[in-house]
């Protein structure tokens, strides 16, 4: 697949099924991460993959944060989060590695985490594999950092749900590329 093809017609695949990607596959896809605008070379990133049984043990510290937040929380979130990691067959969360630097900026470095991750949905795509981005709250929890092994000066910034689409990925809307972009003339 050409890379404007990846580009211009990439969309969010939410219905997975197994199998998951292959070794080769995901060693493309780790590897189109590295190549994220990285300021510095900091490599402000890095991953945690999470199949098998280890998606049942994602969702119930997905759902013990989730009454952490709110001991009231009623039973359908609870289930949600319980059942959120098992809807593709392989789970990669994305963690920027925020670190002091004198000239590069957190928020340059969140920004480079954000790329690697596209980079991985971009390769995904090319190769065939349906993905999708996904965080809510949980991600955010703290509860849900401790739970991943997550040190000082990390934080989950997403969720990448990936396998075989369960079925044909819908077309990619045709945006209005003006209704974006605008000229600035200094004045």
């Amino acid at each position: 697949m050409q890379a404007l093809d990846a580009l211009l017609n990439r969309v969010s695949v939410p219905r997975l099924v197994d199998p998951a990607p292959t070794p080769e596959q995901r060693e493309l896809m780790f590897a189109a991460a590295m190549r994220a605008p990285d300021h510095g070379q900091l490599r402000p990133w890095r991953f945690l993959t999470v199949e098998g049984q280890a998606r049942q043990r994602m969702g119930e510290l997905l759902a013990e944060a989730a009454k952490f937040n709110d001991p009231l929380v009623p039973d359908a979130v609870v289930e949600k989060a319980l059942n959120g990691p098992l809807r593709a067959p392989l789970v990669v969360v994305v963690i920027a590695r925020l670190q002091d630097h004198f000239k590069i900026p957190k928020s340059e470095q969140l920004l480079a985490a954000g790329c690697a991750a596209h980079g991985i949905l971009l390769a995904a795509y090319a190769l065939g594999v349906g993905g999708v981005w996904r965080t809510g709250e949980l991600a955010y929890s703290p509860h849900v950092a401790r739970g991943l092994g997550l040190e000082e000066g990390e934080e989950v910034i997403g969720f990448l749900y990936l396998g075989t689409p369960q079925k044909e990925a819908r077309t990619a809307p045709q945006e209005d590329v003006g209704q974006f972009v605008r000229e600035w003339t200094g004045q």
